[in-house]
């Protein structure tokens, strides 16, 4: 099978850069400020882990707890991205 792949500029986590955005991972849900992107990590600040999501098309978290730091996640981690209500 032969796949034709297209680099965009400013496309995907780039493209969030300044935003609040969840993070789904392997093991837990991430929320926060996207302030850092590499091709390893990003970095969130004021980040909170979701335990419990709640209702996904209103606003918050039923139970997101405040990480005390800015927080890094490995982007091979990642299953999927974007902004948060």
């Amino acid at each position: 099978m032969k796949k034709l792949v297209e680099e965009v500029e400013g496309e995907g986590l780039v493209g969030l850069l300044g935003e609040e955005i969840t993070v789904w991972c392997d093991c837990y849900i991430y929320a926060g400020k996207l302030i850092g992107v590499n091709k390893d990590t990003i970095l969130l600040d004021k980040p909170k882990v979701v335990y419990e999501t709640g209702k996904l098309d209103e606003k918050g978290f039923a139970d997101a707890q405040i990480l005390p730091f800015q927080w890094y996640v490995r982007i091979s981690k990642i299953e999927s991205f974007g902004k948060t209500l």
